[in-house]
């Protein structure tokens, strides 16, 4: 007989949760931090390589940005069904599903003869990846003492803020001396490494017990979050501030390789180094909305995430970095605390709460990277720091409903 002592944490015989130190802890965290690298290598690798994809398959930049749109996009729609399946089939099964079948199409991506054959694998891709980040957070929640949570889940989003990073800066080192090919076939390669360490490390469940899955029953609990309007307007600003990163992201390449910067397709993959200003930034959010709450946490970082947009618009290097820094550490402490604060505000069905708050942050990425590609063929970069301008306004008129808020998380 079991006893159930809080969320996530079961005692009963003899099994406990695994606490900070042991053996068990390493295993997980060590597996998570694989799975954040697996996912986030493949997701983000063809944002360094747009520019090779408009030149090589002749087409705008807009049309070449889709093999990113199309990916986050379906990794949208695939989440809440993934989150479903794994309730009736386990957590560690839809994981290791999810990372094999990424990295067999990744694999086979390269081989591409057009961009449509491309999307339409980056598509599937997407889908296929929507696994991971469905399940890692609820599988923590279960295997992790509460005690220790918060440390286990920092290591999961490391993995994923640095397979971001790796995933952008391989692809385009290795396109500026040989084709996107190889670039894909390079970074392929390191996603299926990945995903081979977080097989063979991720230990099984010991807490999950398999619930019967329906239409119904997903429906109803999604709608207990929809009816909270806190939780709504943390779900549209997951949406509209992911929508103004990628958005930038996806076109800075083309920026800072045209005149008057003309940068090699190397040198511009440095600029996403700045992701590590993100690791900072997430981390410091967290602990400083600990102290002073939320709200004036989320406030600032949006405020910050507007300030660096603004300095990227005058055709100054320099300043277009510092913006870079601000913008991207602004976004990325925006972001923790959004998601953090939708764990606060969930009081049951906590991973429904999340993979709602998942499918509006990516399909923010895949709806806005499609027109800021618009933006830019219209404007250039004014164009995308109008419009992504435009999304920022809207971001701080949610913080500042989050702000006024009665409720305090």
């Amino acid at each position: 007989m079991s006893v159930e002592i809080s969320a996530g944490t079961e005692v009963g015989a003899g099994i406990a949760s695994y606490r900070r130190g042991s053996a068990g802890y390493r295993a997980v965290t060590l597996a998570l931090f694989a799975a954040g690298l697996t996912t986030f290598v493949s997701m983000y690798s063809a944002q360094a390589l747009l520019p090779a994809f408009s030149h090589s398959f002749g087409v705008s930049p807009a049309v070449s940005a889709l093999s990113v749109s199309v990916t986050t996009g379906m990794v949208a729609l695939a989440i809440i069904p993934a989150s479903a399946l794994s309730e009736r089939f386990g957590r560690t099964r839809v994981m290791i599903f999810s990372a094999i079948t990424s990295c067999v199409i990744g694999l086979l991506l390269p081989l591409s003869p057009t961009i449509e054959i491309l999307l339409v694998g980056r598509a599937f891709q997407g889908a296929a990846l929507a696994g991971i980040p469905a399940v890692a957070m609820a599988y923590l929640a279960e295997e992790i003492d509460p005690k220790d949570l918060g440390a286990a889940m920092g290591r999961y989003v490391a993995g994923t803020t640095v397979g971001g990073l790796i995933g952008r800066l391989i692809p385009a080192a290795v396109v500026d001396v040989s084709s996107w090919h190889w670039a894909l076939f390079a970074v392929a390669l390191l996603s299926t490494v990945f995903a081979i360490v977080m097989t063979r490390t991720l230990p099984e469940s010991q807490f999950f017990q398999p619930q019967p899955v329906s239409v119904r029953r997903l429906m109803s609990n999604l709608r207990v979050h929809l009816a909270n309007s806190a939780l709504r307007t943390l779900f549209a600003l997951g949406f509209i501030v992911m929508g103004a990163f990628v958005s930038v992201y996806n076109f800075l390449g083309f920026r800072l390789a045209a005149a008057p910067f003309g940068l090699s397709e190397a040198v511009v993959g440095l600029v996403f180094l700045f992701y590590l200003a993100g690791t900072v930034t997430s981390t410091a959010a967290g602990a400083a909305a600990d102290r002073v709450g939320q709200r004036w946490v989320l406030l600032g970082s949006v405020s910050v995430t507007a300030l660096g947009l603004a300095l990227t618009v005058p055709d100054n290097l320099a300043l277009t970095l510092v913006g870079m820094l601000l913008f991207t550490g602004g976004f990325f402490a925006a972001h923790s605390v959004a998601s953090g604060w939708v764990g606060r505000l969930a009081r049951v069905h906590r991973a429904e709460a999340s993979a709602l708050y998942l499918f509006a942050y990516y399909a923010g990425s895949s709806v806005a990277g499609v027109l800021a590609g618009s933006a830019f063929a219209v404007g250039g970069w004014n164009g995308v720091s109008i419009f992504v301008a435009c999304l920022l306004v809207v971001a701080m008129g949610l913080s500042l409903k989050m702000f006024r808020s009665t409720r305090v998380d």
